[in-house]
């Protein structure tokens, strides 16, 4: 069955598109929907931020806020459903802070979470945002996080069976565009 990957910038499009994906797909398959939320409430903005994307979700959408052990609840034994899980930057976040994971957990959990959205019977719907296409960031911390985090979304492309780039709100197939090795 595999998984989606959508991808994209701040302000790209990419939950608005993941959503709009989740829901035709509850709709096509006849399966209720999860929102998995990865954000952590940090501050006044966060929480604000986290009130107007529930808010502008459908009703019916169940929502569960795991900021740390995505692969564990994909693999737990449930009735089959759509999947959207927001996002793979905030994870990631939170493996390093919250989880206080090195370099070798972060691959470790990778490998795990790939695994379980590649391997489940839920349909998912995976977003992250792309940090690479600035400029190279004036601190370790930052610089450390944009290049694990490009890792992960490309160990997450590896595996998706569709990966969708967001642009100015364009959705853009990238497998169609891939280009092949020779």
């Amino acid at each position: 069955m595999g998984y989606t990957l959508v991808l994209g910038g701040a302000r790209s499009g990419k939950s608005g598109f993941a959503e709009h994906l989740a829901h035709r797909m509850s709709e096509v398959h006849g399966l209720p929907v999860t929102f998995i939320a990865t954000a952590e409430r940090t501050d006044q903005e966060m929480e604000e931020r986290i009130r107007r994307h529930r808010e502008g979700r459908p009703a019916s959408w169940d929502t569960v806020e795991i900021p740390l052990e995505v692969a564990a609840w994909l693999q737990a034994p449930r009735p089959s459903r759509v999947v959207l899980i927001d996002c793979l930057s905030l994870l990631l976040n939170n493996w390093l802070f919250l989880g206080g994971c090195d370099e070798e957990e972060v691959h470790s959990r990778t490998h795990r979470l790939v695994e379980a959205m590649a391997t489940t019977a839920h349909r998912v719907v995976v977003v992250s945002n792309e940090v690479g296409q600035g400029i190279v960031p004036a601190d370790f911390l930052s610089r450390r996080y944009r290049d694990w985090l490009g890792w992960m979304n490309q160990k997450a492309a590896a595996e998706a069976a569709q990966v969708v780039w967001m642009v100015a709100g364009i959705p853009v197939d990238v497998r169609k565009l891939q280009v092949p090795l020779p």
